[in-house]
């Protein structure tokens, strides 16, 4: 009833939403003594403001068409190289053979599709060659595709580096740090060949009791059959995923938001105040970055559940105790893949202490395998994304790759 209703509401406002856009598009073309005026202006800011509460449910496009090397354009192109009802692996590949290490990025899955990590796909692209996880939208998976769990995300890392073969090199950016790091532990478990030579964990909750943030606090205030009755529904008829339970993406954006709604006021007031000024580049980097905030997925209820239980309320993997269908998954079997953990010092969804957590669980690591980064200034996002990631944490981050090739 709960996502019925979502749609419902959207679809009532969608007339709304279409006069906005074409109220905009007239003021738009009209001559620059009439849009110039201050009566106009505002209005027109005020419309565009409007024009923008929507969320979208469907993956923009990466938009990385090529890549800078030694002052050359290359091409880029993405390939699909294997499917999985629940996840697409792409490959951004360049037109031109290099000899570069293979990345696996594992995208996180939580409410927002792989895009979001657009900027650390384009930061590590001249250097690597890079797959990617791309989530699709649980609502668009059929009910007869199956379950998909915390056991099955362990179980489709562990599929894809395998694909990718020896000498591949993985990065979990965020939630995926807890199944990443599992595989990796079965992996060496099994002295299985193609464990990754390194391993990048990056603002990922380990152990979220080492420092718990209001995130965490809120996931240990509610017991799994409050979650499970406040915020999983069903799919609607009238998508290909119908009768699937989920957690949808509206009301994770709406969560989102809640945890630092002051933040996101005072962001659209100054973009207002930037649309009546004609201030177009503040307000395109704003709108890139709300355009992307905007944009969400539904999860599958059972990977929502299970990784709010085991992860957040059991922190099974700290305490030694998480399991993949019934296999123990033990960080301490890791001897070969190098370790690097980095945290944001401002971190106010997993906190700085939860990420560095993955150093002592892998104890059988010798001490020129790991690599801890505190990042300074810098909260979630900017742990993977921005001017900081790009000039002052990823160079830290290809450089121990290199090392570790």
């Amino acid at each position: 009833m709960l996502y019925d209703a979502y749609q419902a509401q959207r679809d009532a406002l969608a007339p709304l939403r279409l006069f906005v856009e074409t109220a905009c598009g007239l003021i738009d073309q009209a001559g620059p003594i009439i849009r110039d005026l201050p009566f106009v202006r505002g209005t027109a800011a005020a419309l565009t403001l409007l024009s923008r509460t929507g969320i979208s449910h469907e993956r923009a496009a990466f938009g990385i068409d090529k890549v800078t090397i030694d002052g050359a354009d290359i091409p880029v192109s993405e390939e699909i190289v294997s499917t999985h009802p629940f996840c697409r692996l792409v490959n951004f590949r360049k037109a031109a053979k290099l000899d570069q290490p293979k990345l696996l990025m594992v995208a996180p899955l939580s409410g927002h599709f792989a895009t979001l990590l657009r900027g650390t796909v384009a930061a590590a692209l001249p250097d690597h060659d890079v797959y990617l996880t791309d989530w699709i939208n649980a609502r668009s998976v059929p009910v007869a595709d199956g379950r998909f769990g915390l056991d099955e995300t362990v179980d489709l890392i562990i599929d894809f580096i395998r694909l990718l073969g020896p000498g591949t090199h993985v990065m979990a950016v965020c939630q995926p740090s807890v199944p990443v790091l599992a595989a990796v532990a079965l992996l060496a478990a099994a002295k299985d060949p193609c464990q990754p030579c390194s391993m990048v964990l990056m603002g990922g909750p380990i152990d979220p009791a080492a420092n718990p943030t209001e995130v965490n606090r809120f996931a240990e205030a509610h017991s799994l059959g409050w979650f499970e009755r406040t915020v999983i529904t069903t799919v609607p008829a009238r998508y290909p995923g119908a009768s699937r339970r989920v957690y949808p993406g509206f009301l994770q954006l709406a969560g989102f938001l809640s945890m630092n709604l002051d933040r996101h006021v005072s962001a659209h007031w100054r973009m207002f105040q930037q649309l009546v000024e004609g201030d177009s580049d503040s307000v395109a980097v704003t709108r890139a970055f709300y355009d992307e905030y905007s944009t969400v997925m539904d999860l599958p209820a059972e990977f929502y559940l299970e990784t709010l239980h085991r992860v957040f309320q059991r922190h099974d993997l700290a305490q030694g105790r998480f399991e993949v269908h019934g296999e123990p998954a033990d960080p301490g079997a890791i001897e070969q893949t190098a370790l690097m953990t980095v945290e944001g010092e401002r971190d106010d969804i997993c906190g700085p202490g939860q990420t560095i957590a993955a150093q002592r669980l892998c104890h059988n690591l010798p001490a020129s395998k790991k690599l801890h980064h505190l990042q300074p200034g810098v909260g979630h996002y900017g742990v993977f994304n921005g001017r900081r990631w790009q000039t002052e944490t990823y160079p830290l981050v290809r450089d121990f790759i290199r090392a570790h090739r």
